[in-house]
């Protein structure tokens, strides 16, 4: 086991209390007609899994998942014989972009020898699947760090999936998460965490952790800046801030003391659970363009749809608030790959 801490620089936002919001903790849901759901052309981007070309020393963002936990298409859906679910039968189409496995994104920066540096933010319990679609697709090998939102298995649970690449392609991959999880982990995953438990001939997944807090830390030379949010009642999550680009994978609530870490936000890709509602541990897609509202991005890609968010559909609706509001907003899909600059 290795467990260490990183470099930190200093922040202004050191206390985090709980806030206590009627969004947080409600899971009833509120009309709206902010939206309408009844379009059926896409604007999302074009390509076969968002797949273009770019510069060698070009920095991408690369969307391996962009559901919920137990992903879409939902078996329970597709075996129902009473009621045929629309999203989920698309998605069990080859390269329908309904089709969403767990949250997780990677970004490849450019390192100083001329290679890219693959950053994985969370490996959840679908994480092989994602991979195995994406990295050959994309050309991606390395695993060079992964950084954990929170420790529900939509995040972590693909952990084990790791000793690939440490028994065949590099020896050990470093591991960022908040001490809390960190915790966590010592219980569901207590084998990587001390490998000193493990049989002889045994091989797992080979991992560092590094302990880290609310202030900003440094990955492979690229400054990673937590947003500290509310994911449920007196559950903690982090979003994280690379660049100008904004990443909150899973919230039901937004403290005060995080608004300033967004300012100036150039993407900013968040959480949208579902068309009609929140929850009590997500942002329903209304709730989630009042925060878009609030943060004023320049282009906001939405993430975490369940199986009631027809991606064509939703697109074509949120299309129609840039010609109304100026609002750039799009649901993201599984492959969608962009250009950033850091």
């Amino acid at each position: 086991m290795v467990v260490a801490s990183i470099r930190l620089l200093p922040s202004p936002f050191l206390s985090f209390a709980p806030r206590f919001s009627p969004y947080s903790y409600s899971w009833r849901c509120r009309p709206s007609s902010t939206i309408p759901f009844s379009s059926i052309h896409s604007t999302s981007t074009k390509g076969d899994g968002g797949v273009v070309e770019f510069g060698g020393d070009q920095t991408e963002l690369i969307f391996l998942g962009t559901g919920t936990s137990e992903g879409v298409p939902r078996v329970s859906c597709l075996t129902n014989p009473l009621h045929k679910c629309e999203v989920c039968s698309k998605a069990a189409q080859p390269g329908n972009k309904n089709r969403r496995l767990n949250t997780s994104i990677l970004i490849r920066h450019p390192g100083s020898s001329g290679t890219h540096n693959n950053i994985l933010i969370d490996a959840g319990k679908f994480f092989y699947h994602s991979a195995l679609r994406w990295f050959p697709a994309f050309g991606i090998r390395t695993i060079d760090a992964v950084i954990i939102t929170h420790s529900h298995a939509d995040a972590i649970g693909g952990l084990d999936d790791l000793r690939d690449w440490t028994n065949n392609v590099q020896p050990h991959i470093p591991i960022y998460v908040a001490k809390r999880d960190f915790e966590v982990m010592t219980k569901t995953h207590y084998y990587l965490v001390d490998t000193s438990v493990i049989l002889p001939g045994a091989q797992v997944s080979e991992l560092q952790f590094n302990i880290v807090s609310e202030e900003p830390f440094f990955v492979h030379g690229l400054k990673f800046t937590p947003l500290p949010v509310w994911h449920g009642q007196n559950y903690r999550s982090l979003g994280f801030r690379f660049g100008n680009i904004c990443y909150i994978s899973d919230v039901s609530d937004i403290p005060e003391e995080t608004y300033p870490l967004l300012k100036d936000c150039e993407i900013l890709i968040l959480d949208a659970l579902r068309p009609d509602c929140s929850t009590s541990t997500h942002f329903g897609l209304q709730r989630a363009l009042d925060e878009v509202r609030k943060i004023q991005p320049k282009r906001t890609l939405f993430t975490g749809m369940m199986h009631l968010m027809d991606h064509e559909e939703v697109n074509d609706s949120l299309a129609k608030l840039l010609e109304s509001e100026g609002l750039d907003a799009q649901l993201s899909y599984d492959g969608l790959r962009i250009p950033i600059r850091l």
